[in-house]
């Protein structure tokens, strides 16, 4: 962009100069994915060049209509900084701006946020963003009356509009035939996609204007049976797990050793919400299936934590991941990633010292059945190897960098199987804690991972893929149970081989936690109780 050594620029001239700069610098993980379905040949040449200037004219309209008057530069100036993280995290990961990947970036707290920080993202940033936005922020704008400036624009907007006709014409099959077959590289338009998502999560969140009353589920929820004892069920809410890397599940790698020696039942078919936690743990708690699944309403609305203390149960939420994502609100919540409350904290709090908060919630409990959920960091990426200690370095070399692109495939996944083996061992402490209370209580461990994670498959790394197109990797996560006695109807199902090869999701949690605890009201649904008779 030559725009500082310009006295006087006028304001098509600047968003011309902004879209060129971003089409031909911030979109190389666009254009390697067009290159990967269309081959650059002869034949393709022309689409290949026509997508491109499509991408700038559609870039050229966005700009036309939204960087007008006083908020002509800061729409520039925050559209290129966007556009630059976004060209790093997608030339990086190789991964899409989902509504789940700004969900998950809004709910991020400072340490996740350390834990990306790399000299190349500066680069990014600094090259690709704050260098331009520096030219457009000093740049002086030709003095224009409005009527003079309104012209101009639309000459602009309709110089561009005429091209994208013309393309849309000239190569008409070819692109019927890209965005039926191909649907996946469009999301990698930038600043398009991460524009329209953005404005796409805001529609979500804050569409319609007006306010969502706040409704109340189970008003009649009551327990129904005794087991003889008072039920302890911790729930242990995994983190970036995925099911194929478990060697209960039949991976080759010994990730799962401590598990294996117990009465653990693990189901092979489970699949997640969403592919990002800020969707997959409120979702998970929620009485709203995937298909039905939104954010504001889940967030007014009781989820199954609210009725189950509604019910009698003692509930309580421990964390050791940055939050309960609005689940934990109106329970019981305690946050274990600071060494005041964590006694197991080296160069970041270990999901183990939660043990000691459940050890203490327990016994303040003198009556009623008890519930609790521990939230782990679990295999939180990109730095795998940060998620376990150094005792638990089985696997090497691993991958001790953030950039992932610099380790090789077997670093990245020597480092997530140790981060896999840890979360064997916490299952393990677990299992061991509750049969230390088997003689007062009847306890039960339930594991599942809140989504999974792509470690470099097809060039795709962590998660956050918009659902209908994210790889199997993101979404098939591990489930395990551990019963103790007290569970009759639940250990004849776990009895029966074939169960653990059933299909479920994180759908039937809502309705099996209230199975488990014996909780009866209008909302629950046995034919979604994983354990029920429906």
């Amino acid at each position: 962009m030559i725009l500082l050594g310009q006295r006087h620029s006028t304001a098509a001239s600047v968003i011309v100069a902004v879209t060129m700069w971003m089409v031909l610098l911030c979109n190389f993980s666009f254009f390697s994915n067009v290159l990967g379905a269309y081959p650059l040949s002869a034949e393709n040449l022309g689409f290949i060049f026509s997508l491109g200037a499509l991408l700038a004219c559609l870039t050229v309209l966005l700009l036309v209509v939204f960087a007008v008057g006083p908020a002509f530069k800061p729409v520039l100036i925050a559209i290129l900084l966007v556009t630059s993280l976004t060209a790093y995290f997608m030339d990086s990961y190789n991964v899409i701006i989902s509504t789940e990947v700004i969900e998950s970036m809004l709910q991020t707290d400072t340490s996740e946020s350390a834990g990306l920080l790399n000299l190349k993202l500066v680069l990014y940033l600094g090259v690709l963003g704050l260098l331009p936005a520096l030219c457009v922020y000093r740049t002086r704008l030709q003095p224009r009356s409005t009527r003079a400036e309104f012209v101009s624009r639309l000459k602009l907007f309709g110089g561009a509009l005429a091209v994208v006709i013309a393309l849309l014409g000239m190569f008409n099959n070819a692109y019927a035939s890209f965005f039926r077959e191909h649907k996946s590289v469009r999301f990698y338009t930038n600043p398009i996609t991460p524009v329209y998502t953005a404005a796409t999560f805001l529609h979500g969140k804050f569409g319609g204007g007006k306010p969502m009353p706040y409704q109340q589920l189970g008003l009649d929820a009551r327990q129904v049976a005794d087991t003889g004892k008072r039920r302890l069920v911790i729930l242990v809410v995994g983190e970036t797990a995925r099911q194929d890397h478990f060697s209960l599940n039949g991976y080759p790698r010994e990730t799962n050793p401590l598990l294996a020696s117990r009465q653990v039942t693990s189901f092979d078919d489970v699949w997640s919400c969403g592919t990002a936690t800020a969707i997959s743990v409120p979702c998970m708690f929620s009485v709203l299936d995937r298909g039905h699944y939104g954010e504001r309403q889940a967030r007014n609305t009781d989820n199954v934590l609210d009725i189950l203390q509604r019910a009698g149960v003692n509930v309580a939420w421990l964390d050791n991941n940055s939050d309960s994502k609005g689940v934990a609100v109106r329970i019981p919540y305690t946050s274990y990633r600071s060494a005041e409350l964590n006694r197991v904290c080296d160069t970041e709090c270990r999901d183990e010292g939660m043990l000691v908060g459940v050890e203490k919630f327990v016994g303040e409990q003198t009556s009623g059945d008890i519930l609790i959920v521990l939230h782990q960091m679990g295999s939180h990426g990109p730095e795998y190897a940060k998620r376990y200690p150094a005792e638990f370095e089985h696997f090497s070399p691993s991958c001790h960098s953030n950039l992932l692109e610099n380790c090789t495939a077997e670093e990245i996944r020597n480092a997530y199987d140790n981060s896999i083996r840890y979360t064997d061992y916490f299952l393990n402490r677990v299992i061991g804690y509750l049969e230390s209370q088997s003689k007062d209580f009847a306890p039960v461990m339930l594991y599942l991972s809140d989504h999974g994670e792509s470690l470099g498959e097809s060039g795709i790394y962590l998660h956050g893929f918009p659902y209908a197109l994210a790889p199997e990797e993101q979404k098939h996560v591990p489930m395990i149970m551990w019963v103790g006695a007290g569970y009759p109807d639940v250990q004849q199902k776990l009895a029966d081989g074939a169960f653990a090869h059933q299909k479920f999701s994180q759908d039937n949690l809502f309705h099996t936690l209230l199975g488990l605890m014996s909780v009866r009201t209008a909302v629950y649904q046995p034919d979604l109780d994983m354990f029920g008779n429906g």
